[in-house]
């Protein structure tokens, strides 16, 4: 799809990539959707509408790498046949992104607190050469916890790296509660602006207004860092799974799953099934 047929019809491809991502779940018998659904939305505005070919993108919440490899997929960097091996033994897709296999997966995640402080060193490479280029790294709410993530953010902010982005898929949730209640309020745009990035808020699932700001925030010359905070779902587009701590673990049974793709395509799509 080209940028403007995205911008022209979201629900398309967002609709599209959820029944990706719940396909290869569901045959791989896996959990981790929830936090899929969530930032699926992200990945669209940044991978298919803003990120240029020597740009680099670090899915840092690597326990969401099913959404990457189907927008890879998508974007023809990944073949059906391999995906088609997610999650099997010997597959070069497993539970969380490897390196040196495809361009777009340019670093292991997975072990959270490490896509920022990568990001930003990648971002800095840039400022020094002079290349023009940017580095995105997208988070969890929960690894705002990290103090490496915090360390990477001081280093941005001493080194003016405005060509960083730190989007995080902000869904409330993360491995054992809601995040407020874990270690307090860390993905807050009060605190990312009082240390010294520039912030927005913005819905986390309207890909025309991420595109929007991106396009904006890439416009400020400031030497600020640019952080965006990303209001989203848990398991966004699965009654069953919006905000429900659980579908960080859980797999779909059989029904669980006919059930999952009967409500995207009737919310995406407006396809009308029987239940």
């Amino acid at each position: 799809m080209t940028a403007e047929e995205i911008l022209n019809d979201p629900r398309q491809i967002s609709g599209e990539l959820r029944l990706k991502i719940l396909g290869l779940y569901h045959k791989a018998n896996a959990g981790h959707i929830g936090c899929s659904l969530s930032c699926i939305d992200l990945m669209i505005a940044v991978l298919f509408l803003q990120k240029a070919e020597e740009d680099t993108f670090i899915l840092s919440k690597g326990h969401a790498a099913a959404a990457l490899y189907a927008c890879l997929n998508v974007l023809g960097e990944i073949t059906d046949e391999e995906l088609s091996t997610f999650y099997e033994d010997g597959t070069t897709l497993p539970a969380h992104p490897a390196p040196r296999q495809y361009k777009g997966i340019p670093f292991a995640t997975g072990s959270l607190g490490h896509g920022l402080p990568i990001a930003t060193g990648i971002a800095h490479a840039a400022k020094v050469s002079g290349d023009g280029t940017y580095s995105f790294a997208l988070l969890s709410d929960g690894e705002t916890n990290e103090g490496t993530t915090w360390e990477a953010a001081h280093y941005a902010i001493q080194n003016q790296l405005d060509n960083l982005f730190m989007i995080v898929d902000k869904n409330g949730l993360q491995g054992f509660g809601f995040t407020d209640k874990v270690l307090g309020e860390t993905a807050s745009v009060e605190k990312w602006n009082a240390i010294g990035f520039e912030t927005v808020e913005l819905d986390g699932h309207d890909i025309t207004s991420i595109h929007l700001a991106i396009n904006e925030l890439k416009s400020h010359k400031n030497g600020l860092p640019k952080a965006i905070i990303a209001n989203t779902v848990k398991g966004k587009g699965v009654s069953y799974m919006e905000n429900k701590l659980e579908w960080h673990y859980l797999p779909m049974n059989k029904d669980q799953y006919e059930q999952a793709t009967m409500e995207v395509k009737e919310r995406y799509f407006n396809e009308l099934t029987n239940a």
